[in-house]
């Protein structure tokens, strides 16, 4: 079983898999273990990452990058809308508000949804995965950030599932990054002592993450996230763009923001100079040849100049870093370490603020593009069960409060509580009774919209149904339970009427449930019932609940009005049992932007198909290659091997047709059908294939007449030493001696008469006889003679009288020959008992 774990992020991917023991970043076909997130449709098949990039300036409208900020997001959201203007493909609004991406694919207008667009991608990384592995990958943890929202993660798995991966986890990114720091580390605090604390600063390329985790032995538990989404490596790429343009506009008198192609090769230029100035901080110079209207343009930059036009970002380094620190409760003397990952944490500006912050050195032992990756591949390791792995348990937390409102058809019974609060351990459920006597509506959102880097609060609406007074016409109790999973997803799981039964009922399944007696201060009463979940491995969307240590006391009881319900007390240590029979109640769920369930598989109906595409594309274009490379190959060869084995009216003839073979492939034959390639490649062939086999023939036809001469020459002298009376073919009789020799003889003639008419031709003619036929007489030959020359001596066997002086016939060998075997058995016993297993095998 494959265990993979992929970082998909918004400029490039890595994937991280689980082999010989150990944690390995892989390699795509270029040898390279960064795959850009690109995707390129053309009119014949896509292009994804390396090959993607390089059509980023040519097949600039069709080529999507930077999409990752798309997931979840209506068309009118302004983070949609400002990033409109960034890219140079088109956008759509879709039919229900979603952001689709308008492209040329297969010679006609196609609209792909982001989900869509993200698969291809994780189709690509998955393809690498499988040829990295041998073998199919299924199974995976993919990582988003810490401040996705539902409707973002949601549009994540949907994208995992178009591309056929079952993602057993979405693991924020810093979680991963603190999973693939800890786990390794030996010197960790026992449980009982005081936690490790560790920051973990992530600055990629379009937002920038904190993270402090606690660790003990065993354990990872978050206590704090902040995050700053609009602050990336690419907002210090923008300063430089604009600062160029600006210098291009007045010194060359080119707009380049009015051209594309320019811009994003101005673009990818002003990356390279930025990492350039990571480490070195002298003046350096950027030049691009024919960059806009045939001028060639230059420029120069310096660190310090740099810095000062980037002022306004660095300074917004602090605030993240401070309110992490704050929901953490911790000072500066409580942290351990601070760990930077993301290629924007290369910058010295930005180490040097995080350091000033903290007073302290920051610590880059980690591989800074790679980290989150291997993160991912180690909680998939965690949750196969085909793999053992440390026991290492990861506790994270919900980023934004969540609350829920609930209401009935009727106007009563409106009220709301918080369920989740800020940072508050994740996955979780909890449990919440209410008394009502019809189907109501539960709405869940998230609270505070000032910090949440999305423009709608709502997480979704869920209905629960066939909600009934009891017999008695008094309010039923019904338990609903809400729950964030191990994705970091909302979900209203269950819930389930419980009926009071009178009498006897004892064919009806029961469950009894005790009498809660809450007595004690108010603030005990309104505790709700809370129930700790632990990641489970393969744990999906809903699965059951694992009571754990921070599991909660009391139940909250709503009434109509959504009041907590009041328990009169009762004299004594408890109160009677209540026979109660529990009725699981439908829930209807509608969930933000979530696809459904048709338009997923049409999804990934459409996903299989355009595989195929590529697929049958790619051995059309393999086809053609063929076709240039036997071309260029057999050209070549004609003027130096294969020069003496053609005639020079036939190799002018071969030429000319090559020739007009290449000039074909870039005119009319330039895009033609994968049969056309092959007709074409076996015509060449019929000339070619002749001029190759004499080739070969040539080289490798003295080495077999040599191989032959050795057989002949052996076997003749096999038959002069039986009519010398060897010894050692005294056994064999005068016909077999006779057969021998008369083929050797037979054979002889054979080769003297071919290598004779061999002589005769030149050597670009077709040979006389061919290699095939030389080894195959060999062979003939070796067979025939070995059989007779190798036959062994028969035994030879003493008369009786001699066997009874000697005594040797049956206790031992007789004149050097071994005698027969004696197996000797005692009656009633086995004489090779089966030894008794004495162990156990421990198998992992």
């Amino acid at each position: 079983m494959s265990v993979v774990g992929i970082d998909v992020g918004f400029q490039n991917c890595y994937i991280a898999v689980a082999r010989s023991g150990g944690i390995e970043t892989i390699a795509n076909e270029y040898s390279d273990r960064c795959t850009p997130a690109c995707v390129s449709l053309a009119s014949k098949n896509r292009s994804i990452g390396n090959a993607a990039k390089s059509q980023m300036i040519t097949n600039f409208k069709n080529t999507v990058h930077g999409f990752k900020k798309f997931h979840g997001r209506a068309f009118d959201d302004p983070i949609v809308q400002a990033e409109r203007s960034k890219v140079p493909y088109t956008l759509h609004k879709m039919s229900n508000g979603n952001v689709g991406i308008k492209v040329r694919y297969l010679d006609e207008d196609r609209v792909f949804t982001i989900e869509q667009v993200t698969a291809m991608l994780l189709t690509k990384l998955k393809e690498t995965s499988e040829s990295a592995l041998k073998k199919p990958v299924a199974d995976c943890v993919i990582s988003v950030p810490s401040f996705f929202t539902d409707a973002e993660r949601r549009s994540v798995i949907d994208a995992a599932q178009i591309a056929g991966l079952n993602c057993l986890r979405l693991i924020n990114d810093t979680t991963a990054v603190a999973l693939a720091y800890g786990i390794y580390k030996q010197d960790l605090p026992t449980p009982e002592e005081k936690p490790r604390n560790v920051v973990f600063v992530d600055i990629g390329h379009s937002s920038y993450q904190v993270n402090i985790a606690a660790f003990n032995k065993g354990k990872l538990k978050v206590l704090a996230t902040s995050f700053d989404s609009y602050l990336g490596g690419r907002n210090f790429d923008e300063v430089l763009v604009d600062y160029f343009c600006e210098e291009f506009k007045t010194k060359y008198k080119i707009n380049v923001k009015e051209n594309p192609r320019a811009l994003i090769r101005l673009t990818q230029e002003c990356e390279k100079l930025k990492k350039l100035m990571s480490a070195n901080s002298s003046d350096l110079p950027m030049n691009i040849e024919c960059f806009m209207n045939d001028i060639d343009v230059s420029g120069k930059m310096n660190r310090a100049h740099f810095e000062e036009l980037c002022a306004r970002y660095l300074d917004r380094i602090e605030a993240p870093l401070k309110v992490a620190m704050e929901q953490a409760k911790l000072t500066r003397e409580d942290i351990y370490a601070v760990e930077v990952v993301g290629g924007g944490t290369r910058s010295p500006a930005i180490k040097d603020r995080i350091s000033k912050f903290f007073c302290k050195d920051i610590s880059t032992t980690l591989n800074a593009d790679e980290a989150v990756a291997r993160g991912c591949a180690l909680q998939c390791a965690i949750l196969s069960p085909a793999f053992k792995v440390r026991e290492f348990s990861i506790t994270d937390v919900v980023p934004f409060p969540i609350t829920l409102r609930w209401k009935s058809s009727s106007d009563e019974g409106v009220g709301e509580c918080e369920v989740f609060s800020k940072n508050h351990p994740a996955p979780f459920s909890k449990v919440i009774t209410f008394h009502k006597k019809e189907p109501f509506d539960l709405e869940a959102f998230y609270s505070n919209q000032q910090e949440l880097p999305y423009p709608d609060t709502r997480i979704g609406w869920f209905t629960v149904q066939n909600v009934i007074p009891q017999p008695d016409g008094d309010n039923s109790k019904v338990k609903v339970k809400v729950r964030v999973n191990i994705h970091g997803i909302f979900s209203v799981s269950s819930a389930s009427l419980i009926e009071k039964q009178k009498g006897e009922a004892d064919d009806v399944p029961m469950d009894t449930e005790p009498t809660v007696q809450n007595e004690g201060k108010q603030e005990e009463k309104s505790k709700m019932q809370v129930d700790h979940e632990d990641a489970q491995p393969r744990e999906q969307a809903d699965s059951t609940n694992q009571p754990g240590e921070e599991a909660g006391a009391s139940s909250t009881d709503n009434k109509e009005g959504g009041a907590a319900e009041k328990q009169e007390p009762n004299s004594g240590a408890c109160a009677p049992k209540v026979k109660v029979k529990s009725i699981d109640l439908p829930i209807v769920a509608n969930t933000i932007r979530q696809l459904g369930r048709d338009v997923l598989n049409s999804f990934v109906e459409n996903e299989g198909k355009m595989i195929m595409q590529d697929k049958l594309e790619k051995e059309r274009n393999d086809a053609k290659n063929a076709v240039e490379e036997y071309v260029y190959d057999l050209r070549d060869k004609l003027c130096s091997i294969y020069e003496k084995f053609i005639s020079e009216d036939d190799s002018s003839r071969l030429t000319l047709m090559l020739e007009d073979t290449e000039n074909w492939l870039y005119e009319e034959g330039e895009d033609q059908p994968k049969q056309v390639y092959v007709d074409k490649l076996a015509e060449l062939k019929r000339f070619g294939q002749p001029i190759q086999d004499r080739h070969r023939e040539h080289e490798e036809r003295p080495k077999a007449f040599d191989e032959l001469g050795k057989k002949i020459q052996l076997f003749m002298k096999a038959v002069e030493a039986y009519k010398q009376k060897d010894e050692r073919y005294d056994h064999l009789e005068a016909a077999e001696i006779a057969k021998v020799e008369q083929c050797v003889n037979e054979t002889m003639n054979w080769m003297n008469s071919k290598m004779n008419a061999q002589s005769k031709l030149t050597i670009a003619q077709d040979p006389a006889v061919k290699v095939t036929e030389i080894i195959a007489k060999t062979q003939d030959l070796d067979r025939i003679c070995s059989a007779v020359i190798n036959k062994p001596k028969p035994k030879v066997e003493l008369p009786p009288d001699e066997k009874d002086k000697n005594g040797e016939a049956q206790n031992g060998p007789v004149n050097g020959q071994s005698g027969p075997e004696v197996k000797t058995e005692a009656k009633g016993e086995n004489p090779h008992p089966t030894k008794p297993r004495t162990g156990e095998m421990e198998v992992d």
